[in-house]
């Protein structure tokens, strides 16, 4: 049997940073929580690596937009200045962009 450790996250992108190799797509998911007596959102920003065909799929995205992304997540450690980082790389194996956001202008000549 196969181990693996996966992710699914869905979100509105909040930005798209395109390199030479990889397309790093930062996505903001809102969980509810519940602060004294009233809910609030509470906006969790993640950060998700796109390499080889995945990244022409998200050059189509835009800011705003809904998106699901499903992928692997990876642990490293790296020296720095003496001491060990961490880090856990989400990499991105499926991609879909959901719904993009209402044009505002439509609502309001209603």
């Amino acid at each position: 049997m196969q181990n693996i450790a996966q992710f699914e996250i869905i979100a509105r992108v909040g930005s798209i940073d395109i390199k030479e190799k990889v397309t790093y797509l930062s996505i903001a998911a809102n969980y509810n929580r519940r602060v004294d007596d009233k809910w609030e959102s509470d906006t969790h920003w993640n950060r998700v690596s796109f390499f080889g065909k995945l990244q022409d799929k998200v050059a189509k995205a835009a800011k705003g937009d809904l998106v699901r992304v499903t992928g692997r997540v990876r642990q490293n450690s790296y020296e720095k200045d003496g001491e060990t980082q961490y880090t856990v790389d989400l990499i991105a194996e499926v991609f879909g962009i959901l719904a993009k956001p209402s044009d505002k202008s439509d609502d309001e000549s209603e």
